[in-house]
């Protein structure tokens, strides 16, 4: 294996075991290769379980959830294929997050209008899915190798971008908090200035009556003695 991209899956796996995640992959044209690269690293049943080899067509669709209609329209190897292989794949294994490969190995086309050599990656998490895609020129077995690579520093990328997303987010949510307590504190201080300011233009509001029994009356009187007229 190239030691390019067994550096790579090191840092992946590295990234997977500080957050105690979990990666399943699914594979179209590398037949394996990227599920063979990860579980090559030491105590790979903590964070790998299971993986999925769809070479053909009918397969991406009984296993991996593939839409026909999206593998007829946009062809087998596109955007759109893997990111829906991915999706299938974390949702089918239980994983946080999932990569999958779809490409054009060589050394024919097949038929489709797409140069070989040209390779989908699709990365899929519970929140967020995103695909990209290369051309690599070489054999057969050099752009399987060559996809194998893109796929790691793709998931690598996509991985680095989604926790800086995450943490940007997570200061934005505390600032919010912050700010609420702060504008509620303020709205305290704001009524309490109003209410003295209220005490302060009618007086009278502080002689409230604090003894027992029933408050004195507010209405004024004169008491009057009758007498009769002898």
């Amino acid at each position: 294996m190239d030691d390019n991209i067994q550096a790579a899956a090191a840092r992946l796996v590295r990234r997977l075991k500080k957050d105690n995640r979990t990666i399943t992959v699914a594979e179209s044209c590398t037949g394996g290769l990227l599920a063979s690269t990860l579980t090559d690293i030491a105590g790979a049943s903590q964070w790998f379980s299971k993986s999925w080899v769809t070479y053909a067509n009918e397969a991406k669709i009984s296993e991996l959830g593939v839409e026909e209609e999206v593998l007829t329209s946009k062809g087998a190897v596109s955007a759109r294929v893997a990111i829906q292989m991915a999706r299938g794949a974390r949702e089918r294994a239980n994983a946080d997050i999932a990569i999958a490969i779809t490409g054009i190995a060589g050394p024919g086309n097949d038929g489709t209008t797409k140069p070989v050599g040209t390779v989908y990656v699709g990365i899929a998490s519970s929140t967020w899915a995103n695909a990209l895609h290369t051309q690599i020129g070489g054999t057969r077995a050099e752009n399987k190798s060559g996809f194998v690579h893109f796929a790691l520093r793709t998931a690598i990328h996509c991985w680095d971008d989604a926790m800086a997303q995450e943490a940007k987010a997570e200061v934005e949510k505390q600032v919010a908090i912050e700010q609420a307590i702060q504008e509620e504190k303020d709205r305290e201080i704001e009524l309490e200035r109003r209410e003295a300011a209220a005490r302060e233009t009618a007086p009278w509001q502080d002689e409230a009556w604090e003894g027992d029994g029933q408050p004195p009356s507010s209405e004024m009187g004169i008491d009057i003695e009758w007498s009769e007229e002898e």
